[in-house]
């Protein structure tokens, strides 16, 4: 099956690129002999995007493809939503404005749960990424939760990453976490149309010329209105630009060392059933339960 399905994927089937993703997802059996038989990840850039809830990414996202899109290439998009504690299922998953482009030849769309990670990405998306990258894919957008700060996991994942922002927002830059200041290869700020733009447009370069001036790179601030189509050809541009010139160099090392070790952490906790967790506190719940103690106590049992 897992031989067939390889064929299939590399060849550029939809079918099959869609049923490897849920295979992976749901750690089907031989699924990591699979993923290990995958061709060597060329190509592919990844693009992150990636801002506070409201800032107009679904829209933005889908001003790229657009534009990738006319230029010719084959773009594979990655909606990730918050899931349901309960049933780990998405719980948005409203991608209207990406409608069109779902039965489109060079477009592939896929909306993926959080499934309980914290940093606005999906357990499997590494695996999922590189499942695009087999099916030939020349860009994969992956766009985040929109849970805030703590989104810095993007980092570890993309080649270019796009922090997107909205004049409303201004106040909230400045008490910004140097996380989410630091991973941004662009910033965006989007309905740039709105009063406020221009002075958010100034606050971003202020902070980028105070603590931030020892990075090395210029990082670019690009108003768009997404809704509208402007700015994305220059955004798009900026993004091409960046992963021209992308060498080999230390944050590149650390973006695979991100990779590697979110990976090996997963593999680790691979013994660990929520079942038998659920079934455990079950037991051991009660107006004396005491959360560190029980942790320390299943922990020590192995009855994981």
């Amino acid at each position: 099956m897992w031989q067939a399905l390889l064929q299939s994927l590399t060849g550029g089937n939809t079918s099959a690129l869609a049923r490897s993703i849920s295979l992976v997802e749901n750690e089907y059996a031989g699924y990591l002999n699979f993923l290990e038989s995958l061709p060597p990840g060329k190509g592919g850039k990844i693009i992150g995007v990636t801002g506070p809830p409201g800032a107009g990414k679904s829209t933005l996202v889908n001003g790229l493809i657009t534009e990738l899109v006319g230029q010719h290439y084959k773009v594979g998009v990655l909606c990730v939503d918050p899931s349901s504690p309960f049933n780990l299922g998405a719980v948005l998953g409203d991608r209207i404005r990406m409608s069109s482009w779902y039965l489109h030849p060079q477009v592939f769309i896929r909306s993926l749960a959080t499934r309980g990670s914290i940093g606005g990405l999906h357990p499997k998306i590494i695996e999922i990424t590189e499942l695009l990258k087999a099916a030939a894919f020349d860009y994969i957008v992956v766009e985040t939760v929109g849970v805030g700060q703590s989104e810095i996991e993007i980092a570890g994942l993309a080649d270019t990453t796009v922090v997107v922002l909205v004049p409303e927002g201004g106040d909230e830059v400045q008490t910004m976490k140097a996380g989410l200041m630091e991973i941004a290869d662009i910033f965006v700020v989007n309905k740039s149309d709105r009063p406020g733009a221009d002075a958010l447009v100034r606050a971003l370069q202020l902070m980028l010329s105070g603590a931030f001036r020892n990075r090395k790179e210029e990082v670019p601030i690009i108003k768009t209105v997404a809704q509208e189509g402007t700015g994305l050809k220059q955004l798009v541009a900026n993004i091409q630009l960046l992963q021209d010139n992308m060498q080999v160099n230390d944050k590149r090392t650390w973006l695979l060392v991100e990779k590697a070790w979110q990976m090996i952490q997963q593999r680790r906790m691979t013994d660990i059933s929520r079942v038998k967790l659920k079934t455990a506190i079950e037991k051991e719940s009660g107006d004396g339960f005491h959360l560190f103690r029980f942790i320390n106590s299943f922990l020590k049992s192995g009855s994981c």
